[in-house]
């Protein structure tokens, strides 16, 4: 194989996809399109140049048989690569990504990318079976876990306020997995980056997926930082672990708050969340109430509350896995639990 480099005004007409249609795997050498997709890359290239922010694509891959073009080596690796006009490359891996330079090139914003090259790892293969081959064999990565894309996330909106979060609050100093998708219980991980994130949205706008784009990082760090240090050190069920570090603390601490109280699950800080929310003053202050923050730490946040009783903890009649329960954390479920809480509380 080969690497060279094409102007991105050549790439349309160079570049040529085949992808599978219908249900029939062997009409093309690569996936059927997934529809979206190639417009969410063109927006991802839009945002970061209209602003002038460095933007990355993975490189594409292509195939041509090698009687087609002509290779000139040049001694080192270096080589030139002649191909004729008229000999298309074939995608192998990039289909969506040509898709979005194509269509950014024919638009009337063609010129924030008309200048860019874009490489291409170009495989000497005609032969159709291997390149289907090829395909599959690059399609063995492994997705990333939402904790992993958010702690290598632009320090900005959302993603700035949890890192910053994850220094500030001490439990979530150091008892948080920024890898993973579920905590690592062997290190006495609690939280995930995601569950923390989506807490963070919850408590600024009630949406756990709002980017908080408009927010300013410092600030509202800062000030829902001393919020929620200021909830885990009055509420009886976190207050030894928030106060105690991560070194200090035994495993079978952390297995029996996650058992026991609903703050140890992701669905209890979107709980926490969407209830810290209802003491922001989104007008004046923009500051959390905390006499209503105080009033939160004193609820029984047990898995045994009547307060979550039926809604995100489900008890079993015939026990499963050795447990009398399970916790739902689908969307109906917290709602209906962040209710009944506003009822107790008499919060209108």
């Amino acid at each position: 194989m080969v690497q060279i480099n094409i102007p991105a005004n050549d790439l349309p007409t160079l570049l040529q996809a085949r992808p599978s249609t219908g249900n029939d795997p062997d009409s093309g050498k690569n996936r059927p399109e997934v529809k979206g997709h190639a417009e969410e890359i063109k927006q991802y290239i839009l945002k970061r140049a209209r602003n002038d922010q460095p933007w990355i694509l993975g490189t594409l891959t292509a195939n041509v048989p090698p009687q087609k073009i002509e290779i000139i080596e040049l001694g080192r690796g270096i080589c030139l690569v002649v191909i004729p006009r008229g000999v298309k490359l074939d995608i192998t891996d990039g289909q969506h990504r040509k898709r979005a330079i194509h269509e950014l090139i024919e638009s009337a914003e063609g010129e924030l990318i008309g200048d860019n090259d874009f490489p291409i790892t170009l495989v000497l293969e005609e032969d159709f079976n291997q390149c289907q081959t090829d395909f599959r064999d690059m399609a063995q990565t492994r997705q990333l876990d939402k904790s992993l894309l958010l702690s290598f996330g632009e320090f900005e909106g959302r993603v700035g306020i949890t890192k910053s979060l994850l220094e500030k609050v001490a439990m979530f100093y150091k008892k948080t997995d920024k890898i993973k998708s579920t905590p690592d219980s062997k290190r006495n991980l609690i939280y995930t980056t995601n569950y923390i994130a989506r807490a963070v949205s919850c408590a600024f706008t009630d949406d756990p997926s709002d980017e908080l784009k408009n927010y300013d990082v410092a600030e509202a760090s800062e000030t829902l930082g001393r919020c929620l240090n200021n909830f885990f050190s009055e509420c009886s069920h976190t207050r030894h672990i928030s106060e105690t570090s991560v070194e200090e603390l035994r495993s079978q601490d952390v297995d029996k708050f996650k058992d026991y109280c609903i703050l140890g699950r992701s669905v209890g800080l979107e709980i926490l969340g969407r209830l810290l929310y209802c003491t922001y003053d989104t007008d004046s202050s923009q500051d959390f109430e905390t006499e209503r923050v105080l009033q939160l730490a004193q609820l029984d946040w047990s898995r045994k509350s009547h307060l979550w009783e039926g809604n995100v903890v489900l008890y079993n009649s015939t026990p499963t896995n050795n447990k009398s329960y399970k916790i739902s954390s689908n969307a109906s479920s917290v709602k209906v639990a962040v209710s009944k809480v506003k009822a107790h509380l008499e919060w209108t």
